[in-house]
């Protein structure tokens, strides 16, 4: 039996962080938390919950540096999967287990996907999101032999032995791209997990100049074109079924 722990990525989660903990450790017996600096309540909301294990970051550094974070807590750790999880109420706990079952011997990488198949009540994604969502797709496949059709569903599990193999430097939103390109310069296995389509906030801020989806977009092109020269890519042969 596969043994996991299920962590989440949290800035000024306040609001959320009761109702998804609960609702989470529903579905999985081990919880960690990042806190990436928040200076709202969401410590306060956290003390309710003795049985979660916390990583606390003195400031924020972002979503990809609080994922950075689980994965080492994982490689020093006696797990043997990683499940990865919002905390805006987008992903639905009740598939973690699904999840971790898909993540059979020869999996490394079992990645969540909004746009794989059809569930009822599924939302309208934002526009500009879901476009910058496929342009990014559609290149990554291109370029890596891939044949995701999501890259950037934050709902994954990944076996430990994997997480040793990253290295990880995007601190934000980007760091996904990073995970791609070097997940195929390794050869690792990935399948996608059909997950359903909710957007519960449309307004909710990626902070910053990446709020513009015109920046936004330069920005994950830049950090993709720094990590293909970085791996000497492209890469010809498929690693996604």
């Amino acid at each position: 039996m596969t043994k996991f722990l299920t962590a989440l990525p949290v800035y000024n989660e306040e609001s959320h962080v009761a109702e998804v903990l609960e609702r989470v450790h529903a579905f999985s017996a081990d919880v960690l938390l990042i806190d990436d600096g928040s200076k709202d309540g969401t410590a306060r909301e956290l003390a309710k919950f003795p049985w979660v294990r916390v990583v606390s970051h003195p400031r924020n550094m972002g979503y990809g540096a609080a994922l950075k974070s689980a994965f080492q807590y994982l490689i020093d750790s006696d797990f043997d999967a990683l499940v990865t999880i919002d905390c805006d109420g987008q992903h639905e706990p009740r598939l973690i287990p699904a999840l971790v079952a898909a993540l059979a011997p020869e999996i490394d990488i079992v990645s969540g996907s909004r746009y794989l198949e059809h569930h009822a009540g599924d939302s309208l994604p934002p526009p500009e999101r879901r476009h910058i969502n496929e342009l990014l797709t559609r290149e990554l496949n291109e370029r890596l032999g891939l044949s995701l059709t999501d890259a950037f569903c934050g709902f994954k599990a990944y076996r430990v032995e994997a997480l040793s193999k990253f290295d990880i430097t995007e601190p934000g939103y980007a760091m996904p791209l990073q995970v791609w390109v070097q997940a195929a310069a390794l050869g690792m296995r990935i399948v996608e997990f059909p997950v359903p389509l909710i957007y519960l906030e449309e307004e909710r801020s990626f902070g910053g100049a990446l709020d513009n989806s015109q920046y936004r977009l330069a920005h994950y092109h830049e950090v993709l074109a720094r990590e293909l020269a970085r791996f000497a890519i492209p890469i010809t042969k498929a690693s996604s079924r």
